[in-house]
């Protein structure tokens, strides 16, 4: 009893507890420029192929890791010698995403589909930069015995967050507009400039940016070369692995909202369903996504979680079929926000598991960029697909998607090149 007394008081300790409100604010940008985005130019009459390249605004997500050697390093005039490093990335970040997202809010999809794009481009950008300096800042505040607790925490944040951005602003735009919606959206990242200015700066031995000639060497080069050079050329199938691990997912993702608008599902009824219990059920298998990992292993459960994303998208095609039927799509929406969530849950422990405490930021960065690929630019193609094959047929291709992630997983299982278990993030 005093170790289950344990466990549960870790998560109520302060640092653990604002991990919940800095996730809250690294997830509600996300949304914006996808899955409510794509709600609002369907109502708008955009073509599919053009809310599939819609996708691809999520590159800086992708291509973070260009920057986060800077990010890592560099000195803010004024705010890094007031609040810290880190914080002062965090508050720059934040204040930008609260200019970025009203703007990107009163945008006319019907008259300046390029300006919103821009946009959305720029709210990306500061997200993706925000994303950054929050994970290097919950990694460096933890130890062996919190990280877990302040991993899931974050997680759930994070969830609350896109639940927020994506149901809420649904349920605001019916009531009123999409630029309220967005207006209410900016004011809501007070949560994570709230947040940054309550929690302390990381105790680092080296606070600033550091000046010579090996500035370089350390920030850039050192933890790219560092990743490489343990693993030789297993790093390039690891690298692979990552990328391709949720293709199928992340395809099917990218073209659900216009799925659902086509098939005649209201705002609403895609916010009660899709966002609300869906929702419920992405926790549900976060934390067991968590159980699975600690019962079972990585391996079994990278295998698990594989074959029940390529499954849930199977019942996207299942839904095809019956067409406009709320409680199919909460059987649909509930199975594959459950998978989603027990694969997340083990992914991210996956990805935890390959960085080096020395490069924090930057491998970090690295790796969740690659992680992003399939959502940006591998996915952006979809809307294509979709306008030229009917909607069965483009979940079936879809689950196909996931195949190569899952033959990755063989290959790196059979060589040995998985280990066991590593921080488990539930």
């Amino acid at each position: 009893m005093n170790a289950f007394s344990a466990a549960i008081g870790l998560y109520f300790q302060p640092k653990i507890l604002r991990l919940v409100f800095l996730g809250f604010s690294s997830g509600l940008p996300l949304a914006l420029t996808f899955s409510t985005l794509s709600v609002w130019l369907a109502e708008n009459g955009v073509e599919k192929s053009t809310i599939g390249l819609f996708a691809a605004l999520g590159v800086p997500y992708t291509l973070k890791f260009l920057w986060a050697p800077l990010i890592d390093r560099a000195y803010l005039p004024f705010l890094t010698r007031s609040f810290g490093r880190r914080r002062a990335w965090m508050l720059f970040s934040q204040a930008a995403l609260v200019l970025a997202i009203f703007a990107l809010g009163q945008s006319d999809p019907a008259l300046d589909a390029g300006r919103m794009a821009l946009l959305a481009l720029v709210v990306s950008f500061c997200s993706a930069s925000q994303d950054i300096v929050l994970d290097a800042y919950r990694v460096e505040t933890l130890d062996e015995r919190t990280f877990a607790a302040g991993a899931a925490v974050f997680v759930w944040g994070y969830r609350v967050a896109m639940l927020v951005s994506g149901a809420g602003a649904l349920y605001i735009a019916s009531g009123t507009n999409w630029g309220m919606a967005y207006s209410v959206m900016a004011v809501l990242m007070a949560v994570g400039i709230i947040a940054t200015l309550m929690s302390p700066e990381p105790d680092l031995e080296d606070n600033h940016a550091p000046v010579g000639g090996n500035w370089f060497t350390d920030a850039v080069a050192g933890p790219f070369a560092e990743f490489m050079g343990s693993r030789g050329w297993t790093a390039l199938v690891i690298l692979a692995f990552v990328v391709f691990y949720k293709l199928g997912d992340s395809m099917a993702g990218v073209m659900t909202n216009p799925f659902l608008v086509e098939l005649g599902f209201t705002k609403v009824e895609i916010a009660n369903v899709s966002k609300i219990y869906g929702f419920t059920a992405t926790m549900a298998g976060l934390a067991i996504g968590g159980w699975l990992l600690n019962a079972s292993g990585l391996v079994k459960s990278l295998w698990i979680c594989g074959i029940l994303q390529l499954l849930s998208n199977l019942m996207f095609a299942a839904q095809a079929e019956v067409g406009h039927s709320v409680s199919f799509l909460a059987l649909t929406i509930g199975f594959e926000n459950l998978s989603g969530g027990m694969g997340t849950a083990i992914f991210i422990a996956y990805l935890s598991s390959l960085c080096n405490i020395s490069y924090t930021a930057t491998q970090y960065a690295l790796l969740s960029s690659l992680f992003a690929i399939p959502r940006t630019l591998i996915s952006s193609g979809t809307g294509y697909v979709a306008e030229a094959v009917a909607w069965t047929d483009f979940f079936i291709y879809t689950a196909v998607g996931a195949v190569p992630g899952l033959l990755l997983l063989w290959f790196l299982t059979k060589r040995g090149w998985i280990g066991e278990k590593p921080a488990d993030p539930i």
